[in-house]
């Protein structure tokens, strides 16, 4: 049986918490937002725009990362950009694993908020706007309180989906141990080079993780 140790176990464990922090969060801010708008709006082509949104749920991931590659690489504009701008590339980094992870989660919160902001009785928000409340007031006291559930319900899931994502951070940030590798890919090198005790090990902290986040979700529910 392989000894397991803390050096061995915490780093993998750490990035992959350090990503889906930092991804879900900013998959909840651009999912609040286009949900909001997507929800009111009203133009040809919406439709368009929603599938668009949706896409990168029912992508197999690695598409999702070979896209990304194309566009963050280096021989793109976008890529080049970024690295004379931070005088480093994206690709092969941890950023690049956040990348990934709010493509991947922001389906997923996107439409938890939309169907969040569609729950939202019009009348409390047109009562609002009677008595000078401007959009950003009635969004922020009125319609955000209204879909706090929603709110928590998308960023539990985005944070989970970010956490267990594999083939598009595999593809866009690679399996540096110690500075890209997260739990997914050290349970996937761990299993192909027969460290089934590390697996174990690994597979259940994201197991016990997702489940207390999934249970304090439940607990607040209405």
């Amino acid at each position: 049986m392989t000894e397991i140790t803390w050096h061995d176990f915490w780093p993998p464990v750490r990035l992959s918490l350090q990503i889906a922090l930092l991804s879900s969060f900013a998959a909840l801010v651009l999912g609040v937002v286009a949900a909001r708008w997507m929800s009111r709006a009203r133009f040809r082509g919406k439709v368009l725009v929603e599938t668009l949104f949706m896409l990168p749920l029912v992508l197999p991931p690695t598409v999702v990362g070979f896209l990304l590659l194309i566009v963050l690489g280096r021989r793109s504009w976008l890529g080049r950009l970024i690295e004379w701008v931070f005088d480093a590339p994206i690709i092969f980094s941890w950023y690049a694993g956040v990348v990934a992870s709010v493509v991947v989660a922001f389906p997923l919160v996107y439409q938890t908020m939309k169907t969040g902001f569609r729950s939202i009785n019009r009348s409390l928000e047109d009562a609002a706007r009677s008595i000078g409340a401007s959009e950003w007031q009635l969004f922020r006291y009125v319609s955000l309180p209204l879909v706090f559930q929603s709110l928590l319900s998308a960023y539990i899931l985005g944070f989970a989906r970010a956490l267990g994502e594999f083939g598009a951070t595999l593809m866009i940030a690679g399996n540096i141990p110690g500075r890209t590798q997260t739990v997914p890919t050290a349970i996937y090198v761990a299993v192909d080079s027969g460290n089934m005790s590390m697996a174990w090990v690994w597979t259940g902290t994201v197991i016990v993780i997702s489940f207390l986040m999934l249970l304090f979700t439940g607990r607040k529910a209405p």
